[in-house]
């Protein structure tokens, strides 16, 4: 039997079948595969439903039988995906692991990908059997080949790895736990360069329990958890090793999910990912992946698998999985408790949101007013120096320049941009030109205006926005329009959805800390949903939403989750529709975590045909002074490609170039 889980259950999906017969079972194998074409629902149905001990035995079975090799049959029968998946299910774990590995290392280019996640997740015994299977198939040491295919702190570390020396020991010294934070932070945040030495010997060596206790420490310390530490202070392979490896010290199931999921989403499968995680947790933590999914990502593992693969492909895999958990319609205990200790770590932690346009040090309005106004005299613009300065000077400094233009020349630089330029780059350099208030205010108005309101527009903006931008904004759009924000949103919605926009239009959000006596009782008014009066829903979610300080709104949703077994967007999703719906939802994201929200709004605005320019130009004007710098890094986590990278790719000329230099780098 495989390793159990917690309190000592089995947490695997496939167990032995209790009416095993490996002689008989190896015989239906053979009539599957004999004479022309085979009997592929055969082959799924018996190999998906025997543990990997009973597989090796029917294999054994089979060639005592008919003096045959049934890998080799299988190879032979079957093709592909399918082939590719049920050849892995009849290695044993170790052996797979080892073909897995080979195969990352063959050929032209090595497959880090694979490398790290075999390496970053595998148990000391895990690692020492794959050791010598390895040697075993292929009469070569591991090591040896991974010293030859991979190099620097990268190759370093995989070798710690691979020596199977973890410790063990739930035994651990506060003290040395102190050491060990106080020694990653000297390594990383407080030296000039990066002491890498010092993250590998640590996070490649102290047991589990140690570890979790010193990142808890280190972010006592930092005031940021260690992730972020890593994502600032190493880069390539050996950065994307490392977080690997403290996700799997946090929760290995946690980790699998999400690269369960990353293999799944958008266009094409990552099947090799697919595959090689479904073979290798089926008996080990599959039950925990599955629970830790539906929390993370609100649909089942079973659902996305059988939306996104086919034919006797998707069976198998749906066997594997062992079970669909939106069936129940809720989320498994378990998981909830997960996501509520993700929320404690969350609400501990003290990201600092960080833009990428920032003051230029050498600044000096007078020379750059001369230069924009150069750039557009006489025949033709160059563009190129207009984005140049536009782009590096923080919107205060272009305020002054703005100042300095008319003072020095009689004319208005907004006008004469509008002129020479146009199209998305004239919007991109406008808005730059425009306070964030009344960019904001604009963006509204142009929302509200002519036949039709985009609602996605008022949601954005209103539910992340805090209360001096929303103050600012008021301002900002009376000036302009001559009429309160208030009274255009009034005349341009209705219903509950326009209670929800005016409420946030009035900027006045508590501003204190949590409350959790108080937490305790919106958690409980937002888990009434048993009325089925969706109006009382409504009115309850807007007064809590609406009106709490976020640091109590994340206290709130924590209790939620204690309470339901759900999470509070869950809820929203299932219990309302429409407008209000999407406004509930945006602003819990805009709660848990605002740079998530804003990457997903980027990634949709570029992915798929088509670019949806004025949301791009939108998210990258309104975030480059405030949160710029997280939500790039969000957004290469959660997309697995870097903004600039997206950006360069969807667009082109000097809008390409404008929003590439506003973006700040490439991650």
């Amino acid at each position: 039997m495989a390793p159990t889980g917690k309190a000592g259950r089995y947490r695997g999906s496939v167990k032995d079948s209790p009416s095993f017969d490996a002689s008989q079972d190896a015989e239906a194998l053979y009539n599957a595969m004999k004479g022309f074409g085979s009997d592929k629902e055969a082959i799924l149905d018996l190999i998906t439903s025997r543990s990997n001990k009973q597989r090796s035995e029917i294999s054994q079975a089979y060639k005592s039988l008919y003096g045959k090799d049934l890998i080799s049959d299988l190879k032979r029968e079957l093709t592909g995906k399918f082939e590719r998946l049920i050849v892995g299910l009849m290695r044993p774990l170790a052996y797979f692991d080892a073909k897995e590995i080979k195969d990352a290392l063959q050929g032209i280019g090595t497959d880090e990908k694979c490398l790290i996640e075999i390496l970053a997740s595998r148990t000391n015994q895990q690692i020492h059997s794959l050791v010598e299977a390895y040697r075993d198939a292929y009469e070569r040491e591991l090591e040896a080949d991974i010293l030859q295919d991979t190099s620097g702190h990268f190759r370093k570390m995989l070798i710690v790895l691979l020596q199977g020396t973890r410790e063990e020991d739930d035994v651990v010294s506060e003290d040395l736990v102190e050491q060990d934070a106080k020694d990653l932070l000297e390594a990383g945040e407080l030296k000039w360069g990066t002491d890498e030495a010092q993250f590998i010997y640590i996070l490649g060596n102290r047991s589990k329990q140690h570890l979790r206790l010193v990142f808890d420490e280190y972010l006592k310390l930092s005031g940021k958890p260690i992730e972020e530490s890593i994502r600032d202070e190493l880069s390539g392979d050996l950065e994307k090793l490392m977080l690997a490896i403290v996700k799997c010290i946090r929760s290995t199931p946690e980790y699998f999910a999400e690269r369960l999921y990353k293999a799944m989403k958008g266009l094409g499968t990552k099947d090799n990912t697919l595959i090689r995680i479904m073979v290798s947790r089926s008996e080990i933590d599959m039950l925990d992946i599955r629970e830790v999914f539906r929390t993370k990502y609100e649909k089942s593992l079973h659902s996305m698998i059988k939306d996104d693969t086919s034919g006797e492909y998707k069976k198998a895999l749906l066997k594997l999985c062992g079970g669909d958990d939106d069936a129940a319609g809720e989320f498994f205990p378990e998981a909830a408790q997960v996501a509520y200790r993700m929320w404690e770590l969350s609400a501990v932690a003290k990201v600092e949101l960080r833009g990428t346009v920032r003051p230029a040090a050498d600044f000096n309005a007078d020379a750059d007013a001369k230069v924009l106004r150069k750039a557009m005299k006489g025949l033709g613009t160059d563009e190129g120096a207009i984005i140049d300065v536009v782009t590096q000077r923080s919107n205060t400094q272009r305020q002054e320049i703005l100042r300095t233009y008319k003072s020095h020349f009689g004319r208005d630089l907004m006008a004469d941009l509008k002129s020479e330029l146009s199209g998305s780059l004239a919007k991109l350099i406008l808005g730059l030109m425009m306070t964030p208030a009344q960019f904001d205010a604009k963006q509204l108005k142009k929302a509200m205006e002519g036949a039709g309101t985009d609602e996605s527009i008022l949601i954005e903006i209103l539910a992340t926005r805090n209360n001096r931008e929303i103050q600012a904004i008021n301002e900002a759009y009376r000036a302009a329009y001559h009429k309160s924000l208030e009274d255009a949103l009034s005349s341009d919605t209705s219903g509950h959805f326009k209670r929800i926009l005016v409420s946030l239009a009035l900027g006045n959000r508590d501003e204190g800390g949590e409350d959790l006596a108080r937490a305790n009782e919106d958690a409980k008014k937002l888990s009434d949903v048993s009325s089925g009066d969706s109006t009382s829903l409504e009115t309850h979610f807007l007064s809590i939403l609406c009106t709490r300080s976020y640091p109590h709104l994340r206290r709130v949703f924590q209790e939620f989750i204690k309470m339901t077994n759900h999470d509070v967007a869950h809820t929203i999703r299932k219990h309302m529709s429409g407008d209000v719906r999407d406004a509930f939802v945006a602003i819990v994201r805009s709660v848990k975590d605002k740079p998530a929200f804003f990457a997903d709004k980027l990634y949709d605005s570029m992915k798929g045909i088509g670019t949806d320019e004025r949301t791009l130009t939108r998210v990258m004007i309104s975030r480059s002074e405030t949160d710029l710098l997280n939500i790039r890094r969000v957004f290469k986590e959660m997309h697995e490609k870097s903004l600039h990278h997206m950006i360069a790719k969807d667009t082109s000329g000097d809008y390409c170039k404008a929003l590439l230099a506003i973006c700040g780098g490439d991650d």
